[in-house]
């Protein structure tokens, strides 16, 4: 069982900057493929960005690449979501996740562990 704790969220103008944490429990995190999914209301959750260790790669949303950067800290557990730029459509309930296997899929479903989420809401 894995536990996913996000922390980071509030309330910013676009433009501006936020840094989303994500601690997970576990011994073998840096197994884990750790992904970041949003929500706006009214619209499904969709994929961010997400990292394998293993396989050394990062995918990221064409929507926020250039914008956001994926890290992670396997001595903490942790993964973070630097999120720079921000506009209002970024607004959204942020979800970190966490799953068995090497691909850094944009595919939802495929996540085993979620966290409970953290509001990011970008003012214009």
């Amino acid at each position: 069982q894995v536990q996913l704790v996000e922390s980071g969220g509030g309330l910013v103008q676009a433009g501006g900057s936020l840094r989303l944490s994500c601690a997970a429990s576990g011994r073998t995190f840096s197994t884990y493929t750790m992904g970041w999914f949003r929500q706006a209301p009214g619209k499904e959750r969709e994929f961010v960005a997400a990292n394998s260790w293993s396989a050394g790669s990062t995918n990221y949303a064409d929507s926020v690449k250039g914008r956001f950067t994926f890290s992670r800290d396997n001595a903490k557990n942790t993964v973070y979501l630097q999120m720079n730029s921000l506009k209002p459509e970024d607004t959204a309930v942020y979800y970190c996740a966490a799953r068995f296997g090497t691909r850094a899929t944009v595919n939802f479903h495929a996540y085993d562990y979620w966290g409970q989420g953290t509001q990011v809401t970008v003012s214009s």
